[in-house]
């Protein structure tokens, strides 16, 4: 049996998921709002959204609905 990885973008895809659904994001909250739940990863989390083309005032629910986090 083979287990497929996943990409990493899907980890902080599927957490801000988690957090709409929770109701502690909305789903027009700027992206920038992640910030305050990565801390020191923040960095890299911020220039990976930055390398697919969001922009930081972009709202999460952009980020919920990417379907495949293939890269070019």
């Amino acid at each position: 049996m083979t287990k497929e990885v996943a990409h990493p973008m899907v980890k902080i895809q599927r957490k801000v998921t988690s957090l709409v659904e929770s109701k502690i994001l909305k789903p027009n909250d700027s992206l920038w709002k992640i910030a305050f739940l990565y801390g020191d990863e923040w960095s890299h989390w911020k220039q990976e959204l930055l390398d697919f083309g969001f922009s930081l005032q972009d709202p999460v629910s952009e980020l919920i609905l990417v379907e495949s986090w293939e890269e070019e």
